[in-house]
């Protein structure tokens, strides 16, 4: 595809004789696009409405205008380069033109074609370039004018050249005051260093700078980009520089996010061998007190034990609660005063020593429908705020009550009803009304960089908000703060059906069966095989997907699959894919310790770790379906 030509300069020929008129348009039609105009008030006309003249030819002698007085009106229509034609030797005329029509020559009658083509061709191109240049420089001005960033040209001295508005103010100098001198002169620092190995290298050169301001951290990129001229030689440097702190705390808070979710991960995976562990532990646990009769001393040690390990596995459920290994659960009605005693260790873990925490929960408290695992971690990032509002120590009171809202309050987007209020108070430093208008923006935060990601409180006020409730921060400078969650009063929750059976029960008397134990780790394996054998059911184990397949092909038939879910190769759901065809009828049970697992509704799930009578329940719905 070939380029497209440019289009001919506009050529103007004024004269009041049409044999002229003519003559001229022969001569320059196949090099120009030419206009005639017989007078000229008739080319005034023409100019008026046509900006792209790029010469003009007038005839001096014409009726009504002569060509003097029509070139210096079209000066000021059109940027033309002027040429006059005289058939007599009239200096004064010419001069006339020359003054007030800036013209660039003349010819006289008759002229020398070829003379009077060569000097029309050099006003075309001269006519071209200036326009070129002007489009330059207004392209620059913009530029520099209206560049989000300070921009400055020095010549090889380091002394300004251009300075545009945003480096005048950061200079504190006038534009124009400021050209001639470096930056030295002015009172700034600059990047001489920079900017000589920028010349020296004969390219751009990028630096960025940490500066120390009244209002914090602020970082400062700089290019220096060299300006050769015609023989190669750098003679200018122009110098932008851009504020970026706002990128870099967002490059800062991606960092910190990204760091959350290395950690969630680690979290997760954490819990699930831990969920293995505690798996083994409680059921051999359950299964040594059975078979140890009634020795109260022996019974009272391994209860204690079983407590402990039930304590570490809700401890871990809270760990993968907190980790971004699943999304939130979704609401659901809760106790709040139970959530509140449950959490109130891993809080006073969180927080350390460093201060002191005090707790007052009402004990008539009411429920409401909340996602609890986003109600601990609201409640955490409050707790966390709190303590890193008092860095010499105080203390943190977190309360909770019921509070019925009469008539709406102002500053408080709630209806009229019933709510539970859940309140943490510090004896910190407080906040500026100006602090207190920011605080629930997203990434803002008064904590140095790298200590906090001002996602805190945004969160808590989310949280408050998908639950119908609201959150008020109350605080004044020197007199601590206090944030309280508002969260709306629900009906008590309905009672579960599937009630876990007491541990110490004796078992009921089921059917004897055949079950198929999978998993690939050897001690839980031996466990949940245990727990079903005392219940009277023949069982075979396998430490894998493949041995398990086999044995339903080898051993069958067999009336329950129980299987793991994390296994390496083949996990519990590929497992129930492949099995399914061969054994559509076969009920299947999959374990596992994580909570992000998505199983086909004909599969049921049990998380660990499991009792003995969470297994036995688990196994009743699967043959029940």
């Amino acid at each position: 595809m070939t380029a497209p030509h440019p289009p001919s300069p506009l050529l103007l020929l004024v004269d009041d004789e049409p044999d002229i008129l003519v003559a001229l348009e022969d001569l320059f039609e196949g090099d120009f696009s030419v206009k005639a105009a017989h007078s000229g008030a008739e080319a005034l006309d023409f100019l008026m409405g046509e900006p792209d003249v790029a010469v003009i030819i007038s005839d001096q002698r014409m009726p009504e205008m002569t060509g003097d007085v029509f070139l210096s009106k079209a000066r000021g229509l059109s940027d033309a380069e002027a040429i006059l034609l005289t058939g007599y030797a009239d200096l004064s005329s010419v001069t006339a033109a020359l003054n007030k029509g800036g013209i660039v020559g003349y010819a006289a009658k008759p002229w020398d074609p070829e003379a009077l083509r060569a000097m029309v061709a050099a006003a075309a191109e001269r006519h071209h370039l200036r326009r070129a240049l002007n489009e330059e420089r207004s392209l620059l001005r913009g530029l520099m004018a209206h560049l989000p960033a300070a921009v400055a040209v020095k010549d090889r001295k380091g002394r300004f050249v251009r300075i545009n508005q945003r480096k005048a103010l950061a200079l504190g100098v006038p534009a124009e005051s400021g050209l001639g001198m470096t930056e030295a002169e002015l009172g700034a620092p600059g990047r001489a260093d920079a900017e000589a190995r920028a010349i020296r290298a004969g390219q751009t050169v990028e630096v960025l700078d940490e500066l120390e301001t009244e209002v914090g951290t602020q970082w400062l990129e700089t290019a220096i980009v060299p300006v050769p001229d015609a023989s190669g030689e750098i003679r200018h440097l122009v110098i932008v520089e851009r504020d970026v702190t706002d990128e870099k705390l967002a490059e800062m808070h991606l960092r910190q996010s990204d760091k959350l979710r290395a950690l969630g991960t680690l979290a997760g995976g954490v819990a699930h061998d831990f969920n293995n562990l505690l798996t083994a532990i409680i059921g051999s646990l359950e299964l040594a007190a059975r078979r140890l009769g009634d020795e109260a001393a022996v019974r009272r040690y391994l209860d204690n034990a079983t407590l402990a390990a039930q304590k570490g596995a809700t401890l871990t459920q809270r760990l993968l609660g907190f980790s971004r290994q699943t999304e939130s659960r979704g609401a659901e009605v809760v106790d709040l005063a139970e959530i509140l005693t449950d959490t109130r260790e891993l809080v006073e873990r969180t927080l350390g020593g460093g201060a002191r925490i005090s707790w007052s929960v009402a004990d008539d408290l009411w429920r409401s429908a909340i996602e609890p695992d986003q109600f601990e971690l609201a409640l955490l990032n409050l707790a966390v705020n709190a303590r890193d509002a008092m860095p010499d120590g105080g203390r943190i009171t977190i309360s909770a009550w019921n509070h019925t809202i009469e008539t709406p309050q102002p500053g408080l987007d709630l209806g009229v009803g019933d709510y539970a209020v859940v309140s943490v108070r510090d004896t910190g430093q407080g906040m500026t009304p100006e602090l207190l208008a920011r605080v629930l923006e997203p990434f803002f935060t008064t904590k140095p960089v790298g200590k906090g990601t001002g996602l805190g409180l945004p969160m808590a006020y989310g949280f408050a908000q998908r639950s119908g409730g609201a959150l008020e921060i109350c605080s004044e400078p020197g007199q601590g703060t206090e944030v309280k969650i508002y969260l709306p009063r629900a009906a008590p929750a309905p009672a579960s059906a599937d009630v876990e059976a007491d541990p110490a029960a004796p078992n009921p008397v089921t059917p004897r069966r055949r079950i198929l134990v999978v998993d690939d780790e050897a001690p839980v394996r031996a466990v949940t095989a245990g727990f079903l054998r005392d219940c009277g059911h023949e069982v075979m184990e396998a430490d894998g997907a493949e041995p398990a397949l086999t044995l339903l092909a080898d051993e069958g038939p067999f009336d329950l699959a129980l299987v793991d879910f994390a296994m390496p190769g083949v996990n519990g759901v590929e497992f129930a894919r492949r099995a399914r065809p061969r054994w559509p009828d076969l009920p299947i049970v999959l374990l596992t310790g994580y909570f992000d697992v998505e199983v086909p509704g004909d599969i049921t799930l049990v998380h660990k770790p499991f009792s003995h009578a969470t297994l036995q329940a688990a196994l009743n719905r699967a043959w029940a379906q």
